[in-house]
Formats: C-alpha cells, structure tokens, sequence
C-alpha cells in the first residue's frame, strides 16, 4: 500500500506544500515591511512599503487558510488510513520542507555574521534575521515532528497550537490590511497620481511648441496634433479638462482638482519615496492646484537653434 499513492492524495500533499512555502514568503514579507515601517532606514530609498504590504496580507489571507484546511483533510485521513503515512509524496514533500528550512536557518545565521563583520548590525536588521529565524524555525520543528509522529489523532495540546498559530496569522493579516491604508484612500490617491502624470505629459507638449514655435500656445487645444499623435488628457475621474493659462511670453500654469495631499499620497506610494532634502516641484493640497512654470530660453538654445527658417527655394519653372 505505501508503494501505491492515489492521485487525490499526491495532488493534495503537493498543495499543502506548495501553500505553506507561499504563506511563509508572504509572512515574511508582511512582518519585513512591519519592521521597515517601525525602523525607517536614512540610506534606503527605494521601498515601495504599502504595496508590498497590501500583496502579502491578500496571499497570506487566500493561502493559509487554503493550507490549514488541506493539512486538517490530511490528517483526518491518516486517522482513517494510517497505511498512507509512508507514502513516499508525503516523506518526501515533508523533508524536502525540513530540508529547506534548515538551509535558510544556515543562511541567516551567516547572513548574521556576514554583517557583524562588516559593522551593519542594527535594530531592523536584526529583527528581519530573528523574524527570518523564528518563522522557519517554527516550520523546521513542526515538519519534522509531522514526519516522525505515528498517532494522528487530535489531542488537545495540538488543537490549542494549531489555534494559536491561527491567530498570529490572523493578527498579522489584520495589521496589513490597516497599515496597507484604506481602498478608497488609495483609489484617490492613484486617480492623483495619474493627473499628476498627464501635467507633467502636458508640460512637454507645451515646452515643445514654445521650442518649435517660440512662443507659448493661446490654449492648450494648440499643442493637440493627430500628426504626433498626442490627444490632450483629461481630469480621470471627471473627465473635464486640466486647466491651462499663458501668464506671460515665457510664463505658464496649469491645474488640476486633487482628492487628497501629496505628502497623503508620499505616504502610501508604491514606487520610489522622494530622498530628504530633495524638492518635488508637484507638491500639492486638496482642491484645485495650480502649477507656475517659466522656460529658461538658454537652456533650450541649442535645440531652438534647428528650428530656425532657412530661405524658401523658389519653385522650379
């Protein structure tokens, strides 16, 4: 009978794994970003924090209870059919698991030591390597025991374990979803983030036509060509028109309505964070805002310079 293994079961072992590797991950990656949030490091720029978070609490929400009810309609059946403990996907699913914990228990402990030595120790580092430790640790322990353990019975003792990991995991998820921030926060901030995206397009239009022409378009109608290709965007929620005006010969501003601040939106970015000290020239409040831009002529002489009229041949008679 071990040597025989039935398609339901090799496909179930097979998703009890696969689940646990990827509740893991995505456990790591939620307690990773807690930490990052907790202890912001002054040298690291490019985290994109909430979405990290928001994709971890939505796999470890789906995943682990995908896991928990695959490994409980396991183990019932070994209650049944003790016969299928030997089967041969089960030992090696389960210390090919044991294997890979150990493996990353090893490499954070040279990871460790590695930044001992070279004098990186900190409070975040230290907490992503006991964080690191703790998780896999507690996967090492528990696969092993699983794979040695010849009575399949529930007790009480694994009934009060598996609900107390239960709730770590609930309590962990729950923390994403609040440090993720709001939907419908988000949802204005992203629809934000695109007006911002077309008035930057926008600005380019208008500096090439002040380039090609030199002077600024009356409207921004002007700077609308079916020959390049450009259609002017529109507000993505309104659909009305950004706002355009001509102050000077060199001078021009354009608006937009925003739902929510940019120091809101900073906050819960999913790209690259603004370094300290830097100047992001579209910051901007709730409501209508308006951006002044002046060109600087020297700046684009060279390029001015190849839009200057040559003579007109005359045409041949």
């Amino acid at each position: 009978m071990s040597d025989h293994t039935y398609p339901r079961d090799f496909f179930l072992y097979l998703l009890a794994t696969m689940t646990l590797y990827v509740s893991v991950i995505s456990g790591l990656m939620l307690l990773f970003q807690f930490i990052n949030l907790g202890f912001p490091d002054p040298l690291d720029y490019a985290e994109g924090v909430r979405g990290s978070i928001r994709w971890g609490a939505a796999m470890l929400t789906i995943l682990f209870p995908v896991f928990a009810f695959t490994t409980k309609f396991l183990h019932r059946d070994l209650t049944v059919h003790a016969e299928k403990a030997e089967y041969r996907i089960r030992k090696w699913l389960l210390y090919l698991t044991v294997f890979v914990a150990a493996l990353v228990v090893i490499g954070d402990l040279i990871t460790l030591l590695f930044n001992f030595l070279n004098g990186d120790l900190t409070v975040r580092f230290l907490l992503k390597i006991l964080a690191v430790g703790l998780v896999t640790g507690l996967v090492f322990g528990y696969e092993l025991w699983d794979v040695r353990r010849t009575d399949f019975r529930t007790t009480s003792g694994n009934r009060t374990m598996s609900w107390g990991l239960a709730g770590v995991v609930v309590v962990v998820i729950v923390a994403g979803f609040y440090l993720s921030g709001s939907p419908f926060e988000q949802r204005r901030i992203r629809f934000d983030q695109q007006r911002l995206s077309d008035l930057q397009q926008i600005q380019y239009q208008v500096i090439d036509y002040w380039i090609a022409k030199q002077a600024l378009p009356a409207a921004l109608t002007d700077v609308q060509s079916p020959l390049i290709g450009f259609i002017l965007p529109t507000d993505p929620h309104t659909h009305e028109a950004y706002g355009y005006e001509r102050l000077d010969a060199l001078k021009f501003s354009l608006c937009a309505t925003f739902d929510a601040t940019s120091e809101s939106a900073s906050k819960n970015r999913d790209t690259y964070p603004v370094k300290q000290g830097s100047m992001d020239f579209w910051d901007h409040g709730t409501g209508r805002v308006c951006f002044e831009r002046a060109i600087d002529p020297d700046l684009y002489r060279e390029r001015t310079s190849k839009f200057v009229p040559g003579p007109v041949a005359a045409p041949a008679q």
